[in-house]
């Protein structure tokens, strides 16, 4: 499985002082949701966000606490931390139209 702890972009066309969109995405182990949510947030930051990005992936198997800290009720949990307001999404991101809709990631095209 491919875990990025943090992985960041950054294009020469972002405007300089624009906060880069910022993801963490709660997982659990290696688990098939936990593996199919980072393949298809991974697709959705090469496809669809052209701005900078931050992405944190944590595995609460490895740091339980945080899901109580963090008000993590379900995983895979994405959430957008950047720009506020906060939104989040439950599941594997295998809905990539939602996901962007939901998490207003995409710019209207």
């Amino acid at each position: 499985m491919k875990l990025h702890l943090a992985q960041e972009r950054s294009d020469d066309m972002t405007s300089p002082g624009v906060k880069p969109t910022e993801l963490t995405l709660y997982v659990a182990g290696q688990t098939p949701k936990s593996v199919a949510a980072i393949r298809n947030l991974e697709k959705i930051c090469a496809e669809h966000l052209d701005e900078s990005y931050i992405v944190k992936v944590v595995d609460l198997k490895e740091n339980p606490k945080l899901a109580r800290e963090h008000n993590i009720v379900a995983i895979p949990t994405l959430v957008r931390q950047l720009p506020v307001p906060i939104q989040k999404i439950i599941g594997d991101l295998s809905d990539i139209e939602k996901v962007l809709v939901h998490l207003q990631l995409a710019e209207a095209r």
